[in-house]
């Protein structure tokens, strides 16, 4: 047996992810930590220099302390903060790998003893080897081989197939794989794998390391701050003789301020945060991500392939239409699939139900008939039925039927393998209906389109990516599911090294390709893909293969996987555009408070009109500090994304954060002046 559990969403300030993070934001204080962060390792050298001046200035009693303390206090204040959105990001996935542990040992399984009898133990304490009983409605609780007995198996998540499976103990057909459901009979299964050893094991592990490679992006962006760092540095350093010379020397605690206040502080801060939050918003969707730069990929990503059963459509076949053959109506062929189908509690049978009641007017009844006897599907009649009142009613696969319609001396009608093979021709599945020994006709199940699927295709054009759709069906099936659907294309007949061979075209075009999957013949295509996200009930080869995994196992959360990534990259690009755009009102607030007294015509860049040099320097310094602080919040939910298209998406970051980076700047270092002077700290 198992039970699951969804991980809870994990709020941006829970309290224990809070003084987690506190903590955290000290310990990375370590300069070998730090100096992988140039930005804000130039930031904390600052702030060492600065202590230290501060200790040999109170010691040999000099003037105007306080200034230099405020100064420095500001600057350890800076590199807290943004040590602190770091550790706030892993805090949320490492509470998220608690969630996923709890859940983890919640699922059950029967381990049977030596003597045959049941224990009922969590999954996690099961070891290779170990028999486990699994009964019809159960999950198998991990990989293995059937030794004991045979049954259908619903292995829809693996393969992608809908329809059910045989597994029998000896054979080809003994392996069952962790996490697939049996809907009949009875099994016993050895356990082929150890615990601890289990993907899901690797990725909480992963999870709780919060560490990842940086993205080639996020490199390129480095070099830049980097680069940027380098040249203020440079810059700074050099100023100071030009000041002496013009009869305006610096204190440190001033170059150091015009540093770090001219340096991108803001993006370098929260420039980790933003990454490790982007693999945060997936796990809260239930994904996890192997690496940092598939959720970046996905961003970016121009083709997108997704699995037609399950994905596109609803999965589990719905009763489309009742064909009766051999003389029998429509009523009578829909009276006699209803009450068949009254205690199959499967997808399948509750459509059944619903489609004779609301298309072909079969008064409702009650499951429990009086005096009826319930015949239940197994693995090896492929059948299932009722016997009521002197009518014995079966429901199964043609091949099931035909044996017991001939059984009884009645040979099926010729147009029943017609109809059946024209369903099955279609991509649909038949089940034959039968009464008293005699064919009453075939019902036709369909996979559904799933309600809404056209509309995200819209949006997903909308964001410019094309959408494909992958079956094992033929190709006229596939070209009606594929229109219904709204796709841009598809490709039908699939076979594993199609897919492949699909993906390296697209990708030899220049474009970045994502698929899912979660068969093992799904794992050479997902390992191909630019972002290959496995469904967690899939295949080890699978989960293996792709660089994310679901933990839902459910294949459409790949259109969330692209949301994402594109949020990754705007917040990115926000960010960093408000954090160039803002060092500019900070140089129009120190560069004239430096050099005012030796040169007076400078107070005209004093814009902003601050009160003294001191507090123009200490109010640039405040105001860095801070908004890295108001900005965390914004790092870890992201940017909010709204399809449109590049051209406008960059219009939208300029206006909103460019300007806004040179805006809000001057506004709150006039305020944070206004605040010095009414307290008189400087």
């Amino acid at each position: 047996m198992a039970k699951h559990e969804t991980t809870k969403r994990i709020s941006i300030w829970d309290p224990s992810i809070v003084r987690t993070a506190a903590i955290g934001a000290l310990l990375k204080l370590n300069p070998s930590t730090m100096w992988k962060n140039p930005v804000m390792f130039v930031v904390e050298a600052g702030s060492v220099l600065t202590t230290f001046l501060c200790l040999r200035d109170a010691i040999a009693g000099t003037p105007g302390l306080g200034f230099s303390v405020q100064i420095t206090a500001w600057l350890w204040f800076t590199v807290l903060f943004a040590n602190f959105a770091e550790a706030m990001a892993e805090g949320r996935g490492k509470a998220q790998a608690e969630t996923l542990r709890r859940a983890k040992v919640e699922t059950l399984a029967n381990r049977m003893r030596s003597d045959e009898s049941i224990d009922v133990v969590p999954a996690t304490m099961l070891r290779k080897g170990d028999r486990v009983v699994v009964s019809a409605g159960e999950f198998i609780p991990g990989d293995g081989e059937i030794v004991e007995g045979i049954a259908s198996v619903d292995e829809s998540a693996i393969t992608g197939e809908s329809a059910p499976v045989i597994r029998e103990a000896g054979g080809d057909r003994s392996a069952v794989t962790g996490g697939t459901r049996v809907l009949s009979d009875r099994i016993v299964i050895v356990i082929s794998s150890n615990p601890g050893e289990t993907f899901i094991d690797r990725m909480i592990a992963l999870v709780e390391g919060a560490e990842r490679q940086k993205t080639p992006n996020e490199i390129a962006l480095t070099i830049l701050l980097s680069g940027l760092t380098i040249v203020f540095l440079l810059a700074v350093v050099t100023l100071q003789p030009f000041a002496v010379y013009s009869g305006a020397p610096q204190s440190t605690f001033v170059l150091v301020s015009l540093l770090v206040c001219l340096i991108p502080t803001t993006i370098g801060g929260l420039l980790s945060a933003i990454g490790i939050a982007g693999m945060d918003r997936l796990i809260q969707h239930n994904v996890l991500a192997t690496s940092g730069r598939a959720v970046e990929a996905a961003g970016d990503v121009n083709t997108l392939l997704l699995d037609k059963t399950g994905t596109i459509t609803l999965g589990n076949r719905q009763a489309a239409e009742f064909l009766p053959v051999g003389g029998a109506t429509e009523h009578w062929l829909a009276d006699a699939a209803e009450l068949s189908s009254l205690a199959d509690e499967t997808p399948e049978g509750k459509s059944i139900v619903a489609l004779a009641r609301r298309r072909y007017g079969v008064a409702p009844r009650d499951t429990a008939l009086a005096g009826s006897t319930v015949v239940p599907f197994t693995a090896q009649t492929r059948m299932s039925g009722i016997d009521l009142n002197g009518r014995v009613i079966r429901k199964g696969a043609v091949d099931a039927i035909e044996r017991l319609t001939s059984a009884n001396e009645h040979r099926p009608p010729a147009e029943l393998r017609e109809t059946v093979e024209r369903i099955a021709r279609s991509g649909g599945t038949p089940l034959v209906v039968a009464e008293n020994g005699t064919a009453l006709g075939v019902i036709h199940l369909k996979d559904v389109v799933k309600g809404g699927m056209r509309e995200r295709f819209d949006q997903l054009r909308a964001m410019g990516i094309r959408t494909v759709m992958v079956t094992g069906d033929n190709p006229l099936t596939a070209a009606a599911i594929a229109a219904e659907a709204g796709v841009d294309d598809f490709l039908a007949e699939a076979t594993p090294e199609d897919k492949m061979q699909f993906i390296k075209s697209e990708q030899a075009g220049g474009r970045l390709v994502a698929m899912t999957g979660d068969g093992t013949n799904d794992a050479p295509a997902l390992a191909q893909a630019d972002v290959g996200v496995a469904m967690n009930t899939g295949t080890q080869a699978a989960k293996e293969a792709g660089n994310m995994v679901d933990l839902d196992s459910d294949p459409t959360k790949l259109i969330e996987v692209v949301e994402i990534g594109k949020q990754l990259l705007m917040t990115r690009g926000a960010l960093t555009t408000f954090s160039i755009s803002n060092d500019v009102a900070k140089y129009f607030a120190i560069i004239p408070a430096m050099f005012a007294v030796a040169f007076p015509v400078l107070d005209a860049l004093n814009v902003m009109r601050l009160a003294t040099p001191q507090s123009a320097i200490l109010s640039a310094v405040i105001f860095n500090a801070l908004v890295i602080v108001a900005l965390i919040p914004l790092a870890l939910r992201g940017v909010r994304y709204r399809p449109m298209s590049a051209e406008a998406m960059l219009r939208r970051s300029l206006l909103v954060y460019g300007a806004g980076g040179l805006v809000v700047p001057f506004i709150g270092i006039k305020l944070i002046d206004l605040a010095i002077v009414f307290f008189g700290l400087a």
